[in-house]
Formats: structure tokens, C-alpha cells, sequence
């Protein structure tokens, strides 16, 4: 029996969660990290903009369980403005948001102000405080539709200026270096 390999990497903020460019953009790609072995795939997808923990697998059994809405999804989100308590609760509650051409109410969710959490600085500046100030939400959401957080955080007013997922389910990013790749025995 074909012993399947997990992995847990830390995606940098400018690479594309694929293995191949389709559109041919001078982007980075996932293959650059590390030797993965052929028929490795991403658990998912983080945006080009986006940064943090993604998954990668060579079964697509356990890719397909993890995309489910069983595993909660954990990000920390860099926002422009001050976010309040009112933006936090709809949040929680549901944004509507567009998707697929179409108005979409989010499932209802978890969110509080945090701290800032300190990450390194990505390759690219985000705005300084001459530009006004920021704040940063932690969002847990259990679906995962294209760009959510984001749509989700300007839905309530406060553009998403830098987006880290931190979660899926149990397995954490914790001190994973940018660009880290972390081989595991198992995720579920």
C-alpha cells in the first residue's frame, strides 16, 4: 500500500498556492519551497495577497475531509481603521458578500479584536501610520468561499490590509518560518 505524505508550510505573502502558473505571471510557486513529491496538492488555497498555514497532501481523501466545514479556519487580519465592537458582532453573525455573481450571506462565525500579533514583515510594505491607523480581528469561519475574509471584513467597513491564516482545525502555524515546510505523519 502507497504511503501518503502530508505537509505543513508557512506560505509566504506573493506566491500562488498552485505548483503551476497557468496564467504564466511572474509569481512564485509552491514547488519552489521544497522537493514535493509528484501528485502533491493544496488543501485549499491562500490568494497571492494572502500569507500563513496551508496544507498539502498527496490524498485526496484527506484533502476533501479537510476543505469540509468540520475544521474551523482561523485567520488574523491586519484592517484599515479602528475596528468596533458592531463590525466584530456582524462579523459573528453574517456579512453579505458577493459570490458567483450572485449576494451571499456568510455563515455565522466567531471574531474578536486582538493585539498585534507580531508576524514579520512581509517582502511587500503595507501602508504606514501616516495613512491612518490600523487594527487587527481575529476571524474563524468554517466554509471558505473565494476571497471570504476579505469581502467579509470591507462588507462591515475595514478593508483587509494583510491577511495571515493562523488554524485549520487542530494544527496551528505556530513559530513556522516563512517559506518553512513542515513534513507530518498525519493532520486528522
Amino acid at each position: 500500500m502507497k504511503k501518503h505524505r502530508h505537509f505543513i508550510i508557512h506560505k509566504p505573502w506573493g506566491m500562488i498556492s498552485q505548483f503551476v502558473n497557468p496564467a504564466k505571471r511572474k509569481k512564485k510557486l509552491l514547488g519552489e519551497l521544497y522537493d514535493f513529491p509528484i501528485k502533491t496538492i493544496a488543501i485549499g488555497r491562500l490568494d497571492v495577497a494572502s500569507e500563513g498555514l496551508l496544507l498539502l497532501t498527496t490524498d485526496g481523501k484527506v484533502s476533501e475531509e479537510i476543505r469540509s466545514s468540520k475544521y474551523e479556519k482561523e485567520y488574523y487580519v491586519q484592517v484599515d481603521g479602528l475596528i468596533n465592537q458592531e463590525a466584530i458582532e456582524k462579523l459573528k453573525t453574517g456579512v453579505e458578500i458577493g459570490f458567483d455573481g450572485k449576494k451571499y450571506m456568510t455563515k455565522p462565525g466567531k471574531a474578536s479584536i486582538i493585539k498585534n500579533p507580531k508576524f514579520p514583515l512581509r517582502s511587500q510594505k503595507i501602508r504606514d501610520e501616516r495613512h491612518g491607523p490600523t487594527s487587527w480581528v481575529a476571524i474563524i469561519i468554517r466554509e471558505g468561499k473565494f476571497r471570504q475574509v476579505r469581502k467579509m471584513t470591507a462588507g462591515v467597513g475595514f478593508p483587509t490590509l494583510r491577511l495571515i491564516r493562523v488554524r485549520i482545525g487542530k494544527i496551528k502555524l505556530d513559530d513556522l518560518a516563512v517559506g518553512g515546510v513542515l513534513e507530518v505523519d498525519y493532520f486528522i
